[in-house]
């Protein structure tokens, strides 16, 4: 059968026949609200897309193999020196050596840049790539990596080095700017050193953790790098040089259409910065790190998927090298296990899915090329907002960009508490039974966040302080808070609503007591009274609720109880309910973190 005799007896399916299969299952629910959503910074995200034209994809190296990179942060120089040989001897290819002064270290980190030849001890520079991520003490940690490899006989020209200075980062997680020697000056005396790589970087990190959405990650990211551009010039450093001497790195989240977007859309927009310097575009050396903001504590095996799916995104959009968080980085400092999941994850995407040998593979998809146009204009806007702030220093200093960030979180904390954003193993499907995962050291608390700096925070967060209460209960008491699930009719009228109310419950840490329902009110409030708690939870069906539940609750308040909820939303009972004591609906898109902290409070308070 040819092409023409095939494309007849199967035509192509349109769009039309798709919208009215798709209006078929909405069943006059609205299509907008249903399958259409908006990023954080607003760009519309539909669920269907034609074919693309492929659009130039300017400022990206020879297609190839992204480096896999590992952090070396093990506050023992030997112990991070035995952790960072065993990574390279796993097919890592890269390090990232992590100081104590960088924000990322999260209370870990070499203790200085004395540490780092004793870190390096064995370590080959000129097959590996490197890079620097010291925070304030980059400048010191700088010279002593040159030194080191200078005093090893090492062409400093030839060495794949990342000295990741970034002042504006810095400034931005530590609210003030760092006290080193003019940019121009520290380039200079790099390179009469012999170093001709990157010495400087802009990093998204301190934007991404604070609650920036795609564009204003990019956004401040130009910003950052066009600073550095502007301070080298300023200098007396030629702009080609200026502009070879910066690196980017980028946060890869778990989402897979906007962070291929994303990083796509950075070398756009970078190439743009380029030509209105005068510049032609050049291939830029783009890092990634999957998200920090996005690990979670609790169920700490769904990071693996989350990292899983940024380092693929990451990959795909053309980064130079992935680093990905091990996935117990959230509850302390990653283990040999942990770190060789880390590599593994990016292995498996290299050298089993083969991701590396198609150049840009969402060239011409409507998706890809429509979002990664999208973030480019709206992050063009935002950058240039940022520069009438006078420029990211100026911006942060001011305190606006700190507001445009702010409200973000806030707008992100209400999807967040009403579960429209669901987290996997904390928001959903928790696990109060789950067991302990090994770390070399636990994390420490954290510090309080500086004055004029932004913070940094994991989506997770909310949930994981209720756990955390829980926690301390049962090692107080010897139980966790409780809610008994008065089951009402048969197992088909309640166990759609028990299932939800017991996950939503032990989101927050709250034992859920469950049973198969009941023969009577009276065997309920009995069971109720050996539950060993005065909270109780409705469930059932509507159906169930008209006939039975105002009749429950009265017969639960008589048993003793002193809260009760209704799984579901009250409808037209809810004045009697009310009146018989129901003070409470949890229903889907209600905001269940203030629920959970109020339920805590009245399940430790009946206690």
């Amino acid at each position: 059968m040819d092409d023409t005799t095939l494309a007849a007896a199967f035509p192509a399916a349109t769009e039309a026949q798709w919208r009215a299969l798709v209006d078929g299952v909405l069943k006059g629910a609205d299509f907008e609200k249903r399958l259409v959503r908006r990023t954080p910074d607003g760009i519309e995200v539909a669920p269907l897309y034609p074919a693309a034209e492929a659009a130039p994809q300017p400022g990206r190296a020879a297609p190839g193999r992204w480096r896999v990179s590992q952090r070396v942060d093990h506050p023992d120089p030997a112990e991070a020196n035995a952790l960072a040989l065993t990574d390279l001897e796993g097919g890592a290819d890269a390090l990232t050596l992590v100081l104590a002064k960088s924000p990322a270290a999260r209370g870990f980190g070499l203790p200085g840049p004395q540490a780092i030849e004793a870190a390096l001890s064995g370590v080959m520079l000129p097959l590996i790539g490197l890079r620097l991520d010291a925070g304030a003490a980059g400048p010191d940690a700088a010279t002593a990596l040159v030194a080191l490899a200078r005093a090893r006989g090492d062409d400093l020209g030839t060495l794949d080095i990342d000295l990741g200075l970034d002042p504006v980062a810095v400034e931005a997680a530590t609210g003030a700017a760092p006290p080193w020697p003019a940019l121009p000056e520290i380039l200079r005396d790099l390179d009469a050193a012999g170093f001709t790589g990157r010495a400087f970087l802009a990093d998204a990190r301190p934007f991404h953790e604070a609650g920036a959405g795609e564009a204003l990650e990019l956004a401040a990211l130009l910003s950052g790098a066009l600073a550095t551009l502007r301070a080298l010039e300023a200098g007396g450093i030629p702009l080609e040089r200026a502009r070879d001497a910066l690196a980017f790195l980028l946060v890869a989240d778990s989402d897979e259409f906007l962070t291929v977007a994303k990083t796509r859309a950075l070398r756009r927009l970078w190439a743009r910065v380029e030509e209105a310097c005068g510049l032609d575009p050049a291939p830029l050396r783009l890092h990634a790190e999957t998200a920090w903001r996005s690990t979670t504590k609790r169920d700490p095996w769904v990071n693996l998927l989350r990292a899983t799916a940024a380092a693929f995104s990451a990959g795909l959009g053309g980064a130079d090298a992935i680093t990905v968080l091990p996935f117990t980085a959230a509850l302390g400092l990653p283990d040999a296990f942990a770190r060789r999941c880390a590599r593994n994850t990016q292995h498996v995407l290299l050298d089993e899915a083969n991701l590396w040998r198609v150049a840009d593979p969402a060239a011409g998809a409507g998706g890809f090329e429509t979002l990664t146009e999208a973030l480019c204009t709206e992050a063009w806007a935002q950058f240039q907002a940022i520069e009438r702030d006078g420029g990211i220093a100026a911006s942060l200093r001011s305190g606006a960009l700190a507001a445009r960030l702010a409200a973000l979180r806030q707008a992100r904390d209400a999807e967040l508490a009403t579960r429209r954003q669901p987290i996997t193993g904390t928001s959903e499907f928790p696990d109060l039974h789950e067991a302990p995962v090994a770390v070399l050291a636990p994390a420490p608390a954290a510090d309080p966040v500086p004055e004029g700096a932004l913070p940094s925070r994991r989506l997770a967060e909310p949930y994981e302080a209720l756990r955390d209460a829980s926690d301390a209960a049962l090692a107080r008491t010897g139980r966790r808070p409780r809610v008994f699930l008065a089951n009402l009719g048969p197992l088909s009228a309640f166990n759609t609503r028990a299932t939800f109310a017991r996950n939503a419950f032990e989101a927050g840490g709250i034992e859920a007591v469950t049973n198969e329902g009941f023969a009577d009110h009276a065997a309920m409030a009995e069971a109720f009274r050996a539950s060993g708690t005065r909270v109780a939870c409705l469930c059932s069906s509507d159906a169930v609720y008209a006939e039975e539940a105002v009749a429950a609750a009265e017969a639960l308040r008589a048993a003793g109880a002193t809260t009760l909820y209704l799984a579901g939303k009250p409808g037209e009972l809810e004045a009697a309910l009310r009146a018989a004591g129901v003070a409470h609906d949890l229903y889907a898109g209600c905001d269940l973190v203030k629920l959970l902290g109020q339920a805590q409070s009245h399940a430790q308070a009946a206690a």
